[in-house]
């Protein structure tokens, strides 16, 4: 039987259930549902329902006396009532504010890092942040900065303010003006450019033997060609709240176990898989919940994923958090959707938007 066609009461048994266990972490009885609900029915009632959910796959008993768990099916079950009940979010405006306290010029990868914080913080899960992917991205500017020996700090920005930094040893001492006579190049050179449209040109200029007659062009372009060679395309991820759920996990009362656990920190420690993994998810704009054994992943089936996307200047990325399928839906749902909203909001407005922003600044 699909969840779907579940009866009313049916479903309102199962999601009080749901709820309870969410709370306790214990087996529930169906005295407790009994206790807990308005359902103007008999004991005997409840438990004739239980029994048939249990029968559906819906509910197991970890043993003949015990009461009942949900299984994934039935968190299912909950989180599709509660995402048709739901009403348009609140006002963020407290959580917009904390995400401008660096002011009106501050780039994506500050307000993504202060997203993960608030969303950890607030759900008591790991909260992530996915940035729009860089290789549509428009390049901004350049900065060369020098450090010790030959080596260089590469600060390449964006368009829509998403930032890449690294240090690269260039074999030769440079110094300030020079490094910042070579940014001044490419910046009015390539400005505006996408940047794989950027990495192209620049190899382009390096095979015409005529540069090589020009000092400043050549070292210019040798320093671009090291730092775009080397910039990936895909998105950047922000991640906080695993230590949260390292001391959760050691507590008798832990929504998550250790094995739980262990998968969890081993996916984040994967980035790359789990952005490709956000990236399939969000095959569209809007919230996208997925539980336990929905994932394709047999290792990724112990834990929940509730995301939602959000737009900028620099295209659409992903924000949301990870927990263990025992989670408070109703809240991490709110929350992330809340804040997805006031991270759209705060891009749109920022003046380094690319509706306001003119070329190079």
């Amino acid at each position: 039987m699909m969840a779907t066609s579940l009866p009313e009461r049916t479903r309102r048994v199962l999601a009080t259930l749901v709820r309870e266990f969410i709370e306790t972490g214990e087996p529930v009885a169906s005295a407790t549902l009994v206790r807990r609900g308005t359902f103007g029915v008999s004991s005997a009632t409840i438990r004739n329902i239980l029994a048939s959910l249990e029968e559906q796959g819906y509910l197991h008993q970890p043993h003949t006396s015990a009461g009942r768990v949900p299984t994934d099916l039935a968190y299912r079950v909950y989180v599709d009532m509660l995402l048709d009940a739901r009403r348009p979010g609140h006002s963020s405006s407290a959580v917009e504010a904390q995400l401008l306290e660096a002011g009106p010029d501050v780039l994506v990868d500050s307000v993504l890092a202060r997203v993960t914080h608030l969303l950890s913080k607030t759900s008591h899960h790991v909260g992530f942040a996915l940035a729009p992917a860089k290789q549509g991205a428009a390049f901004r500017q350049v900065d060369f900065v020098p450090l010790a020996g030959t080596r260089v700090l590469v600060i390449v920005v964006a368009r829509g303010g998403q930032v890449t930094q690294k240090a690269v040893d260039i074999g030769e001492t440079l110094s300030t003006d020079e490094l910042r006579e070579a940014a001044n190049y490419l910046n009015s050179e390539f400005s505006g450019m996408p940047l794989d449209e950027v990495r192209q040109a620049i190899v382009s200029r390096l095979q015409h033997e005529r540069t090589l007659y020009d000092a400043l062009l050549s070292r210019a372009l040798r320093l671009a060609q090291r730092t775009f060679d080397d910039l990936s395309g895909e998105a950047a991820l922000f991640i906080e709240g695993t230590s949260s759920l390292v001391e959760d996990a050691a507590l008798p009362a832990s929504r998550i176990s250790m094995a739980t656990l262990g998968a969890l920190l081993k996916m984040i420690d994967d980035k790359h898989r789990l952005v490709r993994l956000l990236t399939e998810y969000m095959e569209g704009p809007g919230l996208t919940v997925v539980i336990g054994s929905e994932h394709p992943a047999p290792d990724l089936r112990t834990f929940s994923l509730v995301a939602s996307s959000y737009t900028g200047g620099a295209g659409r990325g992903t924000i949301g958090v990870i927990g263990p399928t025992r989670m408070r839906y109703s809240r991490a749902i709110a929350v992330v959707e809340g804040v997805a909203s006031a991270v759209s909001r705060v891009l749109r407005s920022s003046t380094w938007d690319d509706e306001t922003a003119g070329p190079g600044c």
